[in-house]
């Protein structure tokens, strides 16, 4: 149910094409929650269908067109109710934590290899984090400039600075990841040697 809220929180800075739309996503709210265009597309059009966005043909090329979707009164009532509404915690799901548990029965080179990779993974990552959070600050990131464009400036300094704590945190838990792979690599020489 969260894509929804994402996808309606995306369009709170300007209307877009399900095209922009997967662009934009995947340069902002794709780092808190992923969705490939096979689940996007569907989802706007479920919501349109629900009340929540409306759509205008726009042009597209010399002679086609495509739909730019607006998000309607109703999919901000419902987006402000859901973003009032208390957070679930959800039980936690990652296959790293399952495997680390269980390395006993692997081989210390693939675990090896296997914290290699994850390393590799989360510094690309915390690496995109920390140039977004960069962007954030200095109101040069595109959906974000969209947005506070049409806030005065109270509103906006309350966007910004609630975006760049949703990234302080995304940040720390990269951080986390990476010291924790280390405390792997450190484990490893311990009870395997280097």
């Amino acid at each position: 149910m969260s894509l929804r809220y994402a996808l309606i929180a995306l369009l709170t800075g300007r209307p877009m094409t399900g095209y922009d739309i997967s662009k934009s996503f995947s340069r902002s709210v794709a780092h808190v929650w992923h969705a490939p265009d096979s689940q996007i597309y569907p989802a706007l059009n479920r919501m349109e269908r629900d009340g929540l966005l409306t759509s205008v043909e726009v042009p597209w090329g010399k002679k086609a067109t495509k739909k730019e979707y607006h998000v309607t009164d109703a999919g901000l009532a419902e987006f402000r109710e859901w973003m009032e509404s208390p957070q679930v915690p959800q039980w936690q799901r990652d296959p790293a934590y399952l495997k680390a548990a269980y390395f006993d029965f692997a081989d210390p080179e693939a675990v090896r290899e296997q914290l290699r990779q994850q390393q590799a993974y989360w510094e690309e990552h915390l690496a995109m984090l920390e140039d977004t959070r960069a962007t954030l600050a200095d109101r040069t990131h595109p959906t974000l400039a969209a947005r506070i464009a049409k806030l005065g400036e109270r509103e906006a300094e309350l966007t910004v600075r609630y975006k760049i704590y949703a990234y302080d945190g995304l940040i720390a838990r990269a951080r986390t990841e990476l010291a924790w792979i280390q405390d792997g690599f450190a484990l490893l020489d311990e009870l395997h040697g280097t």
